[in-house]
């Protein structure tokens, strides 16, 4: 049987946290999740294609299937020159490989826009919908926002099809659009391991994980927990996920938290590798989720995985991954009252938790399960049979 040939084009973490000294590759959870599924299918032979601002050492190989291609591009050739370096370099090495199908993962930088002028057939992934955030944050003319938004509507009318990974994606997405799949993204294989069972009486502890942002709603989040701490509910709020205080946002949220910390309420955790942010779950409850916008809401399944309570916002696809699950309770984005009036009832009730909402997310988000449905589309893009 002749394996299908993809090519991946994703960003490598070690470009985004500027970390070159590390040799080994790094991708976004929802990618690394994939791949770990591909690495289970023999019929498959998967090329990584990422493009770097500056020259590193990685391995040839990550799996026994799958080839790692690291790309450096220099400064000129990236966002200030609509990624046309980027572009030139994918091309040259696409046409080394002879993909069956290229697969440009998410929109936010380089990787759309290489798939859909790489010469080969192409599909896409939607991980954030860049016209969604661009909107949300009133993107100015030629701010990164703005220029990705129309990246990002270029690139969706141009590809065989896009893979959206929630309702929500597939309506934003369906009306520029020649094809698309609802398609969900893969669990890291670690969060699907048996989530240990907890004392009887543990100590009352809420997560919130995510990058800080306004669309995100840290500092709010935060202000509630003040209003149940002053209600006279006890319990602690970690936060898991870089910060940035050089912005307004940022800056308030460090002063706030700041105040929090001194009636030891809440506290920050930093930026988890993934051993860490599986640790940071086990020792919790309940994970508290209130975007304002949300493409899928992978933190949601992660939190699920391991039988933690659920609170979040109806966004996105938060109400895709929750339909159904036992401790999962969802709110109108910006219902603070509703959320806040839950959690103490939660809180007052001694803080129940799911018991088989880990295994509903096994069956639903296995990599393994999520790749070949990703190789079913493939080969009826490319028009192989599973015989060939």
């Amino acid at each position: 049987m002749k394996p299908l040939r993809i090519a991946i084009l994703t960003s490598d973490k070690r470009d985004h946290d500027r970390d070159y000294a590390d040799p080994v590759p790094g991708f976004g959870p929802a990618p690394a999740a994939l791949l770990q599924g591909f690495a289970q299918l023999p019929e498959v032979e998967v090329h990584v294609v990422s493009c770097t601002r500056q020259p590193m050492r990685s391995p040839e190989k990550i799996a026994e299937n799958i080839w790692y291609h690291g790309l450096h591009v220099p400064k000129i050739g990236w966002m200030r020159t609509l990624y046309q370096g980027c572009i030139r370099a994918t091309r040259k090495i696409l046409r080394e490989i002879q993909p069956d199908i290229v697969h440009g993962q998410g929109t936010e930088h380089d990787c759309a826009i290489s798939a859909v002028l790489s010469g080969f057939p192409n599909v896409l992934t939607i991980h954030g919908n860049m016209r969604s955030v661009a909107e949300f944050y009133r993107a100015w003319p030629g701010s990164f926002y703005w220029l990705a938004a129309r990246l990002e509507g270029f690139a969706l009318r141009r590809t065989t099809g896009v893979f959206c990974n929630s309702a929500y994606t597939e309506s934003l997405v369906r009306p520029c659009a020649q094809k698309t799949w609802g398609v969900p993204n893969a669990l890291h294989l670690a969060f699907l391991e048996p989530p240990p069972e907890k004392p009887a009486k543990t100590a009352a502890t809420l997560l919130n994980v995510g990058v800080l942002s306004p669309h995100k709603r840290q500092r709010e989040i935060l202000a509630m927990a003040g209003r149940l701490w002053r209600r006279g509910l006890r319990f602690e709020l970690r936060f898991a996920g870089g910060t940035e205080t050089k912005t307004d946002y940022g800056a308030g949220f460090a002063r706030e938290l700041a105040e929090a910390e001194k009636s030891r309420y809440a506290r920050h955790l930093g930026n988890l590798p993934v051993n860490e942010l599986i640790s940071a779950m086990d020792s919790a409850l309940a994970l508290v989720h209130a975007p304002e916008e949300e493409a899928f809401g992978l933190v949601v399944a992660e939190a699920l995985a391991r039988n933690l309570k659920c609170f979040g916002s109806r966004t996105g696809g938060v109400p895709d991954i929750a339909d159904g699950i036992e401790g999962a309770e969802l709110f109108a984005a910006g219902d603070w009252a509703a959320l806040e009036n839950s959690i103490a009832r939660w809180l007052e009730d001694g803080c129940p938790r799911p018991s088989g909402a880990a295994e509903v997310m096994r069956r639903r988000y296995h990599p393994e399960v999520i790749a070949r449905r990703h190789l079913e589309i493939y080969r009826e893009i490319s028009g192989l049979s599973s015989d060939v």
